[in-house]
């Protein structure tokens, strides 16, 4: 089943949400200036408007539900990154493809003592987004220390 990211995920989606919000009606107020001083069909306007509303609705009412889907899993052979409400989307990492492990931190998994844990391979990075300090220094240590063994009994 996995492990599921930390509650405190759920206040960075909402903040993210309430950025996209305040991005869209900023946007809004835009095109009703673009309505009122250079004579815009109020219909495209209104649509826009609608289109944006729903999507911020809709983004607020799915983060319990998003919270639901998120989950990972390490074992000695590979990571596993479950993502997705709609369309659910599992991602296994072998141990062996892994070439680094990083910790990043936006202002917003700042402002709630989170960071994202990064898997690099060759091809692709898959992020395990938004768990706590300690857990993630301990996420990339077992990783690393995984890809470590791999890599000498590969040789």
């Amino acid at each position: 089943m996995g492990q599921q990211l930390p509650e405190s995920i759920k206040s960075v989606w909402r903040l993210q949400a309430s950025l996209n919000l305040l991005i869209e009606m900023i946007i809004i107020v835009g095109m009703l200036c673009g309505f009122y001083f250079l004579k815009w069909p109020m219909w495209i306007v209104a649509i826009i408007a609608a289109i944006f509303i729903i999507f911020s609705i809709g983004e607020f009412i799915l983060i319990s539900y998003r919270y639901q889907f998120w989950r990972y899993q390490i074992s000695d052979h590979d990571v596993e990154v479950t993502t997705g409400f709609f369309v659910r989307k599992t991602t296994a990492v072998p141990i062996l493809r892994i070439q680094d492990v990083t910790l990043s931190a936006g202002p917003l998994l700042q402002f709630k003592k989170l960071q994202s844990v990064k898997i690099h391979t060759a091809a692709a990075v898959h992020e395990i987004g938004g768990v706590d300090h300690q857990t993630a220094t301990s996420l990339k240590t077992k990783i690393m220390d995984l890809a470590k063994e791999e890599d000498v009994y590969d040789s």
